[in-house]
């Protein structure tokens, strides 16, 4: 069953283009006709394009890897910001830091100082510190906080991006197809879907075209963590097994049986670490950049 229906698009605006003058010729396979100047978006490709994106995306989900979503745009923050913190996935909305994946370790340092700094406020050292001093801490915090506040659980580099607008958001693209990371986005007549693997033509300019299929692929995701989850639920039955084997062991039982029940457990292994040992050398230097480039977009 589609995710979606024409008319629920139709509704959102979802089929309005640039201006003729504006597109990209590579957009023209998902372009349905002209009228009054204006590219209109062949709705039927969307559809198609949002349930092939929300059946892959959902399978990132059950695996338990992260997608970042990235969408600086101004009528595209606080719906982004609202519906991805509800599925518990990492977003940039405030702007894009040069490196963020090519550099990944650097931005990792930026948000330990952040927890280091958390620290210093529990533990007492702020006391130690001169008014002056403090004020100047809290600033850098509230700084970092605004640039990366919402990436702080993203311990190591997501298995895919989303992006609202691959024409703003040119340098994130460029970062993850260097690096092999599979993009889902949303394109408009005006933009280059080649570099997109999953790429979903539609407006990139409307708040309920934006809200529509962020909707939709978070309800992707939401389903994919579900389905993780009850998946998880399963593991103490094979925990229990091994309590079994141990009990066995300590038995007179032929040593073949209880290599046959071995057999038969399934691998659930354990959570593989997320953390990125990332070195402290010059940390301060680092951080003090991030800050820095934070206040030249203010």
């Amino acid at each position: 069953m589609p995710r979606t229906n024409f008319k629920e698009l139709l509704d959102a605006g979802v089929h309005f283009g640039h201006l003729k003058r504006k597109w990209n010729p590579a957009m023209a396979p998902y372009i349905f006709m002209e009228r009054n100047g204006i590219h209109i978006i062949d709705l039927e490709k969307t559809v198609e394009k949002i349930d092939e994106a929300a059946s892959a995306i959902k399978q990132i989900a059950r695996s338990g890897k992260k997608v970042l979503f990235v969408a600086t745009k101004k009528q595209a923050k606080e719906i982004v910001a609202e519906k991805v913190k509800a599925v518990n996935m990492p977003y940039v909305t405030e702007r894009w830091p040069g490196g963020m994946l090519t550099n990944f370790p650097t931005i990792r340092k930026a948000v330990k100082k952040m927890s280091s700094i958390d620290k210093m406020a529990t533990d007492g050292t702020f006391l130690n510190l001169s008014k002056r001093e403090r004020l100047q801490v809290t600033r850098q915090r509230a700084k970092l906080e605004k640039t990366l506040g919402s990436i702080v659980d993203l311990t190591r580099l997501p298995s895919a991006l989303f992006i609202v607008d691959v024409c703003k958001e040119q340098i994130a693209v460029k970062e993850a197809k260097r690096l092999g990371i599979p993009v889902f986005a949303m394109v408009d007549t005006n933009s280059d879907p080649s570099d997109i693997e999953f790429p979903i033509p539609a407006n990139d300019d409307a708040s309920k075209s934006i809200s529509l299929i962020v909707g939709i692929l978070c309800q992707a995701i939401e389903e994919g963590l579900n389905e993780r989850k009850l998946e998880k639920d399963k593991e103490p039955q094979q925990k229990d097994k091994k309590v079994m084997r141990k009990e066995l062991e300590t038995k007179e039982i032929p040593a073949a049986i209880i290599e046959a029940i071995v057999e038969e457990e399934e691998e659930t292994g354990e959570e593989e670490d997320d953390t990125v040992d990332v070195p402290v050398e010059d940390e301060d230097d680092d951080v003090s950049r991030i800050v820095d480039e934070t206040e030249e977009e203010e």
